[in-house]
């Protein structure tokens, strides 16, 4: 280990504990900072992601599972070939491709986000049988035991790992009326620091040729963040002294007739998920191009055009730089953390997949992946709103005034994790 990897460690390692400090300045109770939770939420991330990322057993399981990712997108391109014909998987063309590796050629919208309908479509039928249910529950107990949190919180938050942020809340719908508003914060954030099964296998597909393992760094970004959404959520909204956690039982509230209904039901929620990625991805990235349109007519700004994308980075290459990214690279780091949470993490995905080779180093782009993992951003807001109030109406005025709060506690907790895997890597 040479001097210069010995100090973006180290840069890290600061970045972890100074993460936890801007979550403290924005603490409504600063003076009750939850010590033991936080040893424990630190060490539960270090000992994850050591166990997945350096165990040989454990980190073979997850390049395992890109033959899972394979199969998945075979067994879904046969339905969009029958429906879009070569447009949705590229085969049997009536035409001769001039440029195959043109990322014209590769549909999105055909290609890959059909995985987004068949997956929630077999999530919603593993739920019905019992085996995700289970995973679910064994997640639960471990943080309601180890953080100290009450079943409500802890099922929801573990929910988040293979469900939404809308869909895992409804696991607790008959305690979302009586938690606290300390544990509430803690539910939203837990939503906007993790991603949901359905779209993680679309995510692999986009950077698939970053890294070939893609899709296990993205499931274990999504564990460890849990322990993070709960350390800083505690932070930001500390209990009331006396607060008493809400228990729960597992998943009482989301239930099926039948395995054919769990998995219509899920093919229903995919299909909606499909549309509602499809016309966010047309309007942000409309209005990104129509900010920049406008910036265009503005002089250029210490030597270059003034754009949405360096706005973005200077705002965020600090907070990139104290992840672990070298200086060197935290503006460019900082203008795709700066898209994804102006826009959405599926559009810097894509902007980190196509940067120019030796942009970034090896270890930047992994900070940068488990980074951007999470669905803190500024569209989530509505989302997060709109699902939680029609759930819970009697609580739409705590869900407003969260969950603005709650996006940036998310936001932190990803930056978080990109600082244990800037700890940890070892190239």
């Amino acid at each position: 280990m040479d001097i210069a990897d010995l100090g973006l460690r180290g840069q890290s390692f600061i970045g972890l504990f100074a993460f936890m400090g801007i979550a403290w300045l924005l603490s409504e109770r600063k003076n009750q900072f939850p010590v033991m939770n936080a040893v424990w939420a630190i060490a539960a991330q270090f000992g994850i992601a050591l166990f997945f990322l350096r165990f040989e057993p454990a980190t073979d399981a997850l390049a395992a599972l890109n033959s899972v990712v394979l199969a998945l997108q075979q067994a879904t391109g046969a339905g969009s070939e029958f429906l879009f014909g070569y447009l949705g998987r590229s085969t049997n063309m009536p035409f001769e491709l001039v440029d195959p590796e043109n990322p014209g050629a590769f549909i999105f919208i055909f290609q890959a986000l059909p995985l987004v309908v068949f997956i929630s479509a077999l999530s919603a039928f593993l739920w019905h049988i019992g085996i995700l249910k289970v995973i679910v529950k064994g997640f639960a107990f471990a943080l309601s035991k180890v953080f100290g949190v009450g079943g409500a919180v802890a099922l929801a938050a573990a929910a988040n790992v293979f469900l939404g942020q809308t869909e895992a809340p409804l696991l607790i719908r008959a305690y979302l009326e009586r938690v606290t508003r300390s544990e509430l914060f803690v539910v939203i954030t837990s939503g906007y620091a993790t991603v949901a099964g359905s779209v993680i296998v679309v995510y692999a597909t986009v950077l698939k040729n970053i890294d070939p393992s893609i899709l296990g760094h993205i499931i274990v970004a999504s564990i460890i963040s849990v322990p993070a959404a709960l350390l800083l959520g505690r932070i930001m909204v500390p209990p009331e002294k006396g607060e008493i956690p809400t228990a729960s039982d597992a998943g009482d509230g989301l239930k099926y007739e039948g395995a054919m209904d769990a998995f219509m039901t899920g093919v229903t929620e995919g299909g909606k998920l499909w549309a509602n990625i499809v016309i966010s991805i047309l309007a942000f990235v409309a209005l990104a191009a129509l900010i920049n349109i406008i910036l265009d007519a503005f002089p250029d700004f210490l030597g270059s055009p003034l754009t949405l994308e360096r706005m973005l980075g200077w705002i965020f290459a600090p907070l990139m730089w104290l992840a672990g990214v070298p200086w060197s690279e935290a503006f460019d780091a900082g203008q795709i953390m700066g898209i994804k949470t102006a826009l959405n993490e599926l559009i810097a995905y894509f902007q980190l997949a196509s940067v120019a080779d030796g942009t970034f180093s090896e270890r930047t782009e992994l900070i940068l992946i488990y980074s951007l993992c999470g669905f803190a951003n500024i569209g989530s807001l509505g989302i997060v709103i709109g699902g939680l109030s029609g759930l819970v109406p009697n609580r739409r005025g705590d869900v407003i005034a969260l969950a603005p709060k709650a996006m940036i506690a998310g936001t932190l907790t990803t930056l978080m994790t990109g600082t244990v895997i800037g700890v940890i890597y070892a190239g």
